[in-house]
This record gives C-alpha cells, sequence and structure tokens, in this order.
C-alpha cells in the first residue's frame, strides 16, 4: 500500500500512492541516516510521468514530520539557460528570511546567484566571482558552507526536481557537493529522467551513489495488479487492464487517460506523450474558454513560475482578465498557484499547452515578453531568453542586450554567456567587414573572440578552440595583429587539449603567413613556439629561438614584449645545463618583474609562469614564493583561466619544500578543482602530483599513491614533463607503502633511466637520487647507496644550494655504513644548505641523517640534539609522518630527554580512537573524513598526534600498535 488509501466513489482530485513500498523505504532510511550526522545523497531516476516528483513530495512531507528543514526547487524546460535555476528555485525565498552569517565575501560570491542575498550585510564588501574556474570553485564552496548553516542543528533536506533540464552550473554545482559534501546533516535528493540525461549528471549521480552515503532509486512503471489496486475502487477490471495496456503502467499517463471520457487510441508517440495521453490533455484544453486557453498558452511560452502580469502580457490580455482566466485554469487543476506565483500541475502539462498553440503566435508572445521586461526595468539576463526567440536579424537592442547578458553571466555560468554571444552572434552580419549593429556594439570578429574565451573558461575547450580558428579564418591576410593574438589563444587551447602537435603546426603556419617573422607581432606566436619546446623537453630548440629573438630585437619593443622574452631565459638555460646564465638572467629578471605592474604581467602572464617555476627548481624559494603569489592574484583577477592551474601547483610544490603543508594543501586542492573544471588534463595531471606528494608527507600513503596513479591515467600517452612528475609522485607513493623494489624501479623509469634527454628538471632528479640512496642506506645496501650518492654528485650543480644540499644528503647515506661520522658531518653540512635557501623539510630529514649517523658513530649527545631539532622542525610544517618517526626514535633511545617529549601525551582521545579504528579497517583520510563529517586536515592532524602517541611511523604499524593496546573490560 501507499501512503493513502483511496476511498470508494468518483475517482479523487488526487490518486493514493501505490507500488512505492521499497522507494519510500529507501527514503526513510536516507532520512533516518541524518540522524548519524552524515550527509546523504538520493537520486531517483525514471521515464517523465513516472512518479518522482510524488516520491519527492512524501520525502518533502516526511521530512518535515522529523523536524528538518525542507527546501525544494526544480528546473523548467523552457529556461534550461538559467543559471542555478533549481538552486534558486529551492533557496531564494527561505534566504529572504534567514540571512547565513557568513564572511563578507562568501555573502558576496552567493549574492552574484541568490537575489535574497543581494541587500544582506557584506554583499557589497567583498569581491563577486571572477570569471574563471577558481571563481566557481569558490563559489561553489560558498554554496557548501551556506548549506551546512541551514542545516544547523535540525538537518536540511534539498530537493531538486526535473535536473535533466538544468543548465551547466547547476550541473557542476552538483558535481562539486558530491566530491566535497556538505558537514552536517544534509540530504540532497534529486530526480531525472534517465533518457535526457547529460553524461556529466550520469557521471556524478554515478560517483555519488557508489559510496557509502550515496542511493539511486529507479522509478519504474506499475505493474497490472498496481494499476488494478490503484484504480480499482473506481474503474472496472476490463478498463484498468486497458489502462496498464496503453500507459505501460506510467502513473501520469495512466491518471490522464483514467480522466478522459475520450475513446482509447493507440499510436506513435507524441514527443514525450503517447497519442493517447497527448489526446487527453488535448481534450483536456479543448473544454477551457477562448481567453483562458491563451492566457495558459501565454503563461506557458512566459515561464515555469508565472505571474499574472507577466501571462497577461504574454497573452495580450488586460490583467483582469488574466486574473479570472487563472481562476479558471486553477479551478480545472491545469494551474496550481503557490507562494512566488502560478505553475502547471506538472512539467508535461505544460509542454502539452505549449504545443498547443502555433509557431507564430509563440514568436509573438516572446516578443510581448520581452518588451515588457524591458518596460519594467528587467535585466538583460531576464530577457535574453525571449530576445533570442524574438530577435531580428541586425537588431541592434537585441544584440546588446544578449551581449550583456552574456557578461552577467561569464562569471557564475559561463555556458549560458556562450549562448547568448552565439544569439547575438546569429543576429549579426555574417561579413566581417561589416559595420557593427549600432553604436556601443562590438564587431562580429572582437563577439568571435570573446566567445573563444568565454567557452574555453567554460570548460568547452574544443568549441573555444573551433571559435578560434573560425576567427582565424574570417581575419583579413594582413590583420596580423588580430591574428597573432587569434593563433595564440588557439594553439594554447590546443595545448589544453593535450594536443601539442597540432599548437605547434599552427604556429608555424602563422609565422609563414607573416612578411616578417623577426617583427614585434610575431613575438606572441615565438614565444610559445618556446613554451611548447620547453614542454616537449626540447630545451636546445627553445634556445635558439630566445636567442634570435633577443639577436634581432628591435628598439620598438614594448616593456612587455622585453619582459616576456627575458623570463622565459631562466627555464630555457637551466633545463639546457646553463645553470650559470641561468643564474644571471634570474637576477635581471626579478628586478623587471619588481618594476613591472600588474597589467603588464597580465599580458604574458603564461610566460611568468616558466619564470616561477624555474626559480623554484633552482632552490630559490622565496623568491619562485613572491612572484607564484603576485601570479596567481593577477590571474585570478584578469581570469586568464588557462595559467591558473599551473601556477598553484607551482606554488603548491613551493610551499612543500618551504614546510608550509596546509597551505600547499590548499593550493594544490584548488589547482585541482580548476582544472577539473576547465577539463585541462595536462594541468590536472600537474595538480594531482603535488595532491599526492603532500599526502604521503601527511601520512597518507595510500591516498598518494591514488591520486598518482589517477594523474598518471590522464597523462598515459604524454610525453612530456607532466607525465614524468606523475610517475615520479606513484614512486615516492610506493617507497612509502613500503614496496622498495617496486617504487626502485618506477623513480627510475621517471627519471628516463638517467639518460638524456631527460624530462625531469635537475632539481627534481636529484631528489630522486638522494631519495635512493637513502632508501638503500636503510636496507644496508652500502654500495647501491654510494651509487646513488655519485650520481647525485653528477647532477648537483656548484652554484646552487639547494643542489649542494641535497648531493651533501645523499652523499651521508651512502657513508652511512663504512663512516658514520663521516655521514654525520655531510649530514650537518646539508643540514647548513638546505636551511639557507628555506627547505625546510628537506633540512628536516637532514637532521635525521645525521642522527642516525650520529648514533652509529656512538655519539649520543650529538643524536638527540639532531632528533630533538629534527622533531621540532616537523612539528612546525605540520608532517606527521616525519613527526612520528622522529618522536618514535626519541623513545627508542630513552633517557630523560625521551620522557619529556612525552609527557603528558595521554591516552588516544575518542575521536582519535574512531579515526585510529577507521585507519585499522583500511579506510583513506578522505573516506575517513566522509565517515566522521571532518576536513581531511583535522583527520590529519589526528593521524600526527595517534602517532605521536603510540609511537608509530605508517598505518602498518598504527595497526600493530593497535592490537597491543589493552582491552576495556
Amino acid at each position: 500500500m501507499g501512503r493513502t488509501d483511496p476511498s470508494p466513489g468518483e475517482l479523487p482530485g488526487h490518486l493514493p500512492l501505490v507500488g512505492r513500498e521499497a522507494a519510500l523505504r529507501e527514503l526513510d532510511a536516507a532520512l533516518d541516516a541524518l540522524g548519524g550526522g552524515a550527509p546523504r545523497f538520493v537520486a531517483l531516476a525514471g521515464e517523465p510521468g513516472a512518479g518522482k516528483s510524488r516520491l519527492l513530495i512524501e520525502l518533502s512531507e516526511a521530512g518535515r514530520a522529523r523536524g528538518l528543514t525542507v527546501l525544494a526547487g526544480r528546473s523548467a524546460e523552457f529556461e534550461q539557460e538559467m543559471p542555478f535555476g533549481a538552486v534558486v528555485d529551492a533557496l531564494d525565498d527561505h534566504l529572504e528570511d534567514h540571512a547565513p552569517e557568513l564572511p563578507a565575501s562568501a555573502t558576496a560570491l552567493l549574492a552574484t546567484v541568490f537575489p535574497a542575498l543581494a541587500a544582506a550585510p557584506g554583499a557589497g564588501l567583498g569581491e563577486a566571482a571572477p570569471a574563471t574556474p577558481v571563481g566557481r570553485y569558490h563559489l561553489y564552496r560558498s554554496v557548501r558552507h551556506l548549506l551546512e548553516q541551514l542545516a544547523g542543528g535540525r538537518g536540511l533536506v534539498l530537493i531538486l526536481d526535473d535536473v535533466h533540464w538544468a543548465d551547466d552550473a547547476t550541473i557542476e554545482l552538483l558535481d562539486h557537493l558530491v566530491r566535497h559534501p556538505p558537514r552536517g546533516r544534509v540530504l540532497i535528493a534529486l530526480a531525472y529522467r534517465t533518457a535526457q540525461a547529460s553524461p556529466r549528471l550520469a557521471g556524478l549521480v554515478q560517483a555519488a551513489v557508489g559510496g557509502a552515503t550515496g542511493r539511486s532509486i529507479t522509478v519504474g512503471p506499475l505493474s497490472q495488479a498496481e494499476v488494478t489496486r490503484l484504480l480499482g475502487a473506481w474503474v472496472p477490471a476490463q478498463r484498468c487492464a486497458e489502462l496498464y495496456r496503453l500507459s505501460g503502467g506510467n502513473p501520469f499517463y495512466l491518471e490522464a487517460l483514467a480522466r478522459s471520457r475520450e475513446p482509447l487510441m493507440i499510436g506513435g508517440r507524441e514527443g514525450d506523450l503517447p497519442p493517447a495521453v497527448g489526446a487527453a490533455l488535448r481534450l483536456e484544453l479543448s473544454g477551457l474558454p477562448e481567453r483562458a486557453l491563451r492566457v495558459a498558452q501565454g503563461a506557458a511560452v512566459a515561464s515555469d513560475e508565472f505571474s499574472a502580469q507577466l501571462a497577461a502580457a504574454a497573452a495580450d490580455v488586460p490583467e483582469e482578465a488574466a486574473l479570472a482566466a487563472l481562476d479558471e485554469l486553477t479551478g480545472r487543476d491545469l494551474v496550481r498557484a503557490g507562494t512566488g506565483g502560478f505553475r502547471f500541475r506538472h512539467p508535461l502539462v505544460r509542454h502539452a499547452v505549449y504545443a498547443s498553440a502555433a509557431a507564430g503566435w509563440r514568436l509573438a508572445a516572446h516578443r510581448r515578453i520581452a518588451a515588457h521586461l524591458a518596460g519594467i526595468g528587467a535585466p538583460a539576463a531576464q530577457r535574453a531568453r525571449h530576445v533570442e526567440r524574438a530577435g531580428r536579424m541586425g537588431d541592434a537592442d537585441a544584440v546588446r542586450t544578449l551581449v550583456a547578458a552574456s557578461r552577467a553571466f561569464t562569471a557564475q555560468a559561463p555556458a549560458t554567456a556562450a549562448r547568448w554571444l552565439r544569439a547575438a552572434l546569429r543576429l549579426m552580419p555574417e561579413d566581417p567587414a561589416a559595420d557593427p549593429a549600432g553604436p556601443d556594439v562590438p564587431s562580429r570578429l572582437d563577439l568571435l573572440l570573446e566567445l573563444a574565451t568565454v567557452e574555453s573558461v567554460a570548460g568547452h575547450l574544443t568549441a573555444g578552440r573551433e571559435t578560434a580558428r573560425t576567427l582565424l579564418r574570417l581575419l583579413p591576410a594582413d590583420a596580423h595583429d588580430q591574428r597573432a593574438r587569434a593563433a595564440r589563444f588557439c594553439a594554447l587551447m590546443e595545448r589544453l587539449l593535450g594536443r601539442p602537435d597540432e599548437a605547434r603546426a599552427l604556429l608555424l603556419d602563422e609565422l609563414r603567413r607573416l612578411p616578417d617573422p623577426r617583427s614585434p607581432v610575431a613575438v606572441p606566436l615565438r614565444l610559445r613556439l618556446v613554451a611548447e619546446s620547453l614542454f616537449r623537453g626540447d630545451f636546445k630548440a627553445g634556445l635558439a629561438v630566445l636567442s634570435a629573438m633577443e639577436e634581432n630585437s628591435a628598439d620598438g619593443w614594448s616593456p612587455g614584449t622585453t619582459l616576456a622574452i627575458s623570463v622565459l631565459r631562466p627555464m630555457a638555460s637551466h633545463i639546457a645545463g646553463q645553470t650559470a646564465e641561468a643564474l644571471a638572467a634570474v637576477e635581471t629578471v626579478d628586478r623587471l618583474v619588481g618594476e613591472a605592474s600588474d597589467a603588464l604581467l597580465a599580458e604574458w602572464l603564461d610566460a611568468i609562469a616558466w619564470l616561477c617555476w624555474a626559480e623554484q627548481m633552482m632552490g630559490r624559494f622565496e623568491t619562485a614564493r613572491r612572484h607564484f603569489e603576485r601570479a596567481v592574484n593577477v590571474a585570478r583577477s584578469t581570469g586568464q583561466t588557462y595559467i591558473l592551474s599551473s601556477l598553484l601547483s607551482g606554488l603548491a610544490q613551493t610551499y612543500t619544500v618551504l614546510g608550509l603543508l596546509r597551505e600547499a594543501s590548499a593550493a594544490a586542492e584548488e589547482a585541482a578543482e580548476n582544472a577539473r573544471l576547465l577539463g585541462a588534463g595536462q594541468q590536472l595531471t600537474m595538480a594531482l602530483s603535488q595532491q599526492s606528494l603532500i599526502a604521503g608527507l601527511t601520512g597518507s600513503p595510500r591516498e598518494a599513491l591514488e591520486l598518482a596513479e589517477e594523474a598518471g591515467a590522464i597523462s598515459a600517452r604524454s610525453g612530456e614533463w607532466q607525465g614524468a612528475h606523475a610517475r615520479y609522485a606513484r614512486a615516492r607513493a610506493l617507497l612509502d607503502l613500503g614496496r622498495t623494489d617496486e617504487g626502485t624501479r618506477a623513480a627510475v623509469e621517471a627519471c628516463g633511466g638517467f639518460e638524456p634527454p631527460a624530462l625531469l628538471d635537475p632539481s627534481t632528479m636529484l631528489g630522486c637520487c638522494e631519495m635512493l640512496a637513502g632508501v638503500a642506506a636503510a636496507r644496508e645496501r652500502a654500495d647501491e647507496a654510494l651509487t646513488w650518492a655519485d650520481r647525485a654528485d653528477g647532477l648537483a650543480h656548484p652554484d646552487l644550494g639547494y643542489h649542494q644540499g641535497l648531493r651533501a644528503l645523499a652523499r651521508s647515506h651512502g657513508l652511512l655504513a663504512r663512516d658514520p661520522a663521516g655521514a654525520a658531518t655531510q649530514a650537518r653540512r646539508a643540514v647548513e644548505l638546505l636551511t639557507g635557501c628555506g627547505a625546510r623539510l628537506a633540512a628536516g630529514r637532514a637532521r635525521l641523517a645525521a642522527e642516525i649517523a650520529a648514533g652509529r658513530a656512538g655519539d649520543a649527545d650529538a643524536a638527540r640534539a639532531d632528533l630533538r631539532a629534527a622533531a621540532d622542525e616537523f612539528g612546525a610544517c605540520a608532517v606527521p609522518a616525519l613527526q612520528a618517526l622522529a618522536d618514535q626514535e626519541l623513545r627508542r633511545r630513552g633517557g630523560p630527554a625521551g620522557r619529556r617529549e612525552r609527557a603528558g601525551k595521554g591516552p588516544l582521545s575518542p575521536r582519535e580512537s574512531e579515526v585510529a579504528a577507521l585507519v585499522a579497517d583500511g579506510h583513506t583520510n578522505q573516506q575517513i573524513a566522509d565517515k566522521l563529517f571532518i576536513s581531511i586536515r583535522t583527520v590529519e592532524t589526528h593521524l600526527s598526534n595517534i602517532f605521536t602517541k603510540l609511537g608509530v611511523t605508517s598505518r602498518v604499524t598504527l595497526v600493530r600498535a593497535l592490537a597491543d593496546l589493552p582491552q576495556p573490560e
């Protein structure tokens, strides 16, 4: 049985719910699970009319009965371009009376989406979301925090219906919420039509229901027995059987047919409706007075939720007549009144009403609605849908409206922004040489470049590339400056799409078109060629192009051109082995960048990124940090999405070396999110590699391996440095997991067998030698350790303090077995050199090496001092795995110092015991965070404390230590 028992008599206004017992149990279970504090995700899938919306109503009522806050919204068939439509529909009215207490920056971001927050305190104080994936990432994080606050102590049920019609921004937000679920008692329930679901919607649902907190419910047709149960009190058995046969058990179709007096018929489907259902709905409409039908048709054209005034304008009738017609429509249950206006009783009813109007009449209705909205001062974003359908070729006002709507949506919903730009282009003359449609209207060529940019920001890189190529085809052959800018942009898109050969071919072709390939207009193209050479590891080619540019420089070159050429020189020289020249170039460029304005940097930000990476690789970490941070700020403020993930990954790596693990984790996460939203595999590979390295340092080797392997899968076909970096991260994770032989082989492979040409930079390869020397020393393989130390000697540059520090540390590992005193001396030399360049983590590891060597040499006091210094260093850097290793060694050595180090640590807290138990069960840090509803960083902090208290250094030894603990009686 369903929730309501039928009563004898005529067919009631609302039929009982039958045949959904299993689905109702699933929904009840999801609500019950909220009591445990964990988030839940439920997806209802089925064909149109299957009863998904009815089940969501039951969920809503059950949630309110439990005292939960229930907020519901839906997407609409004819308003699919409205950003965040279903989410705004669900939350906005509630936010008018329940303004969230969030930071001004978060409120400012949310106010760009939710009109109710436009006047909220702080809405005008923070910065709105920039038009980049990172801006959207911060917006989505703010929505997540908003949901957490709305949940409060009571809990929240967020219901989103018909999400197969949701815009890209809504799907992107849902994808973010699946991967970063709100903390607290939040249930997100959505319903969609299986056949109309986009691949991204289907993918996020699959990801959500694949975990412990998600559930998918298929809402199928009713059986013949269930149809008889539903209608048997009012309909004879023979007609029940006929209704079942014609409806296929679909509840909406079934009810429409059961209420119809028209003879039942069989035929082909009419869009979403079987012919019998379409006939039943047409019969329902045929009984309406003419004016009521016109108002219904106008309302169907106007909006999913509409006012009487808007319906009157669409139908071209007085408002008083529209109100009388709405009384008629609500009386017949075609339309239902709500708090914000009127809605059709079901989207399929609106669909049928819309289809009943003639196409020409609908076009005129769109024009009337656009004029009405303009007359009441509605923003361009609200008018755009109707202008798109009603605009005429050459209509300057329509083009201005569409362009304004596009720019209003660029930050939050670039896919919608791109739609309006395409609509504006359709209203403009095809001839690119024609004058703009009117004053203040961009030219067709300008709009094409803007469209290419917006499409790329939306993550539609292929569309952005094709638009840029269209622009190139339309530009005159002598428009050299415009063509160079368009070709540079197009090459960037090819690079982000993982098509480096196409990028290079495009640049070379455009250079050949120039009358003078050495002129200033060629600089953007040639600089992109240098970047392509650096990516491929062809550093000699990159240097050759740079040298040719410098030799043929013209006095008329702008400061930006000079800066762009200069900032590429350090990386090309360093990787080509000309480190002395690279160091000299870095000193010069540091001054140039310091003197340059942000606007000048913004012009050549992709070149600036190479400088930042070069500084990081040469051990100039504080300078690299300063330049990375500035470049990230400029990229955010100017919307240069394409380079942002690369900058953030480099910043994460720099923070890691400097011992700023929390900052590194945040930067790497943001880099990964930006790359995912952009759809840039190369940049995602780098971000995941950084996340892997950080996870290893924070005591999560399994998570580190998963991240590295995901990065490797993305870059599987790449013969470029990001692929090698992913392989290096995987090697580190394998070694952290104790898979020593496999990890060693993986490290050698990542370094290309240490045979030229190498894809990894010298610093990473040097670090790999030091790491493998340490692994060999720990396995008492003295000869192997010395071999790796010798290789490190060959890689280290004498003028780079970071290199010399790693070389000394590798030599310490090599000497450990045969000359422990010499090993201690080398390790302390490494501490001095690494500390001098700010490499705190490496300096801490060098202190550990000094302690081990001093201990073997019999200098217990020196060993203890080194060990205490290492523990302090790792504690300050929040590196639980290494800190626990140092603390364990202190306890092993015993004595007063070891006992004082342990003083006051105490037993595991209840939360630490929970975390430890989940680790023992094989959960990753992310899974623990999801299960306990805490952040990954909090998990890492608990792990650090657990490692310290139990004196363990890995998850494996943690499990053993837990087994040895006394069990409570």
